[in-house]
């Protein structure tokens, strides 16, 4: 599975443990587990962008996909047509 992730000021679904910067997060439904495991991988994603900073500004400007899936190979697919993966930004 792949998430699309963009820093936003307004709703975020999720926030950077670090920092606090809020995501609103872009993805193809799924199962629960799936979301719980997806999220996960976000906040390790989230935490290396702070290797070697501490604020907001660690985080990428545009949007970015958390791609690297080190999860469960039940979670492990193809992107499909009109996930994250195939939306150009």
């Amino acid at each position: 599975m792949q998430v699309l992730c963009k820093a936003t000021k307004g709703n975020a679904e999720t926030h950077c443990c670090i920092c606090g910067q809020g995501f609103v997060m872009f993805w193809d439904r799924q199962s629960r587990p799936e979301r719980l495991a997806a999220l996960h991988e976000i906040q390790e994603t989230l935490r290396r962008h702070h290797r070697t900073c501490s604020g907001p500004q660690a985080h990428p400007i545009a949007s970015f996909p958390v791609p690297d899936w080190n999860g469960s190979a039940e979670f492990k697919r193809e992107p499909s047509s009109g996930t994250a993966s195939s939306w150009r930004f």
